[in-house]
């Protein structure tokens, strides 16, 4: 379970700690998913805050990405959501997004919450509150549909 949950901007983030994010999120979304795509993508990382999520260890385990209103979209924005594969099936996801909204919301009050998420996992964000919008897409070569949480 997750110990500890810290937000940081992308200047608070040690090298070591950018390294692990990066690293989870390569293990993830490009090893494991098999995706070659620029997962560093030089602009929104400097300009997101960093949800993580570490165990009683000090490891980190769970991730977000939170990116500011009028960056990406007109609404906050949550991102690049991952779990470790060894933490995953105990419910850390789910609380990983809880703690992802509860920070947009506290931050970004009265607004609007926008994902892109993957297909599969319309039904997961849909028990969260988000809504489909607009039609299923390929990003990545991985079908998406973007989805509101108002």
């Amino acid at each position: 379970m997750i110990e500890k949950w810290q937000c940081y901007q992308f200047s608070e983030l040690s090298t070591s700690l950018l390294y692990n994010i990066l690293s989870l999120r390569q293990e993830v979304f490009i090893v494991e998913q098999n995706c070659v795509y620029l997962d560093a993508d030089g602009y929104y990382d400097h300009c997101a805050l960093h949800l993580c999520g570490f165990d009683h260890t000090g490891h980190l385990i769970a991730y977000s990405r939170i990116i500011a209103p009028s960056i990406k979209y007109s609404e906050p924005s949550i991102g690049r959501v991952v779990v470790a594969p060894t933490a995953r099936r105990k419910g850390i996801g789910e609380e990983l997004m809880k703690q992802s909204i509860k920070f947009c919301n506290n931050h970004y009050p009265n607004c609007s919450i926008r994902i892109s998420a993957q297909s599969h996992l319309e039904q997961l964000y849909a028990t969260l509150g988000f809504q489909s919008v607009g039609e299923p897409y390929m990003e990545d070569g991985i079908p998406h549909i973007e989805m509101l949480l108002s």
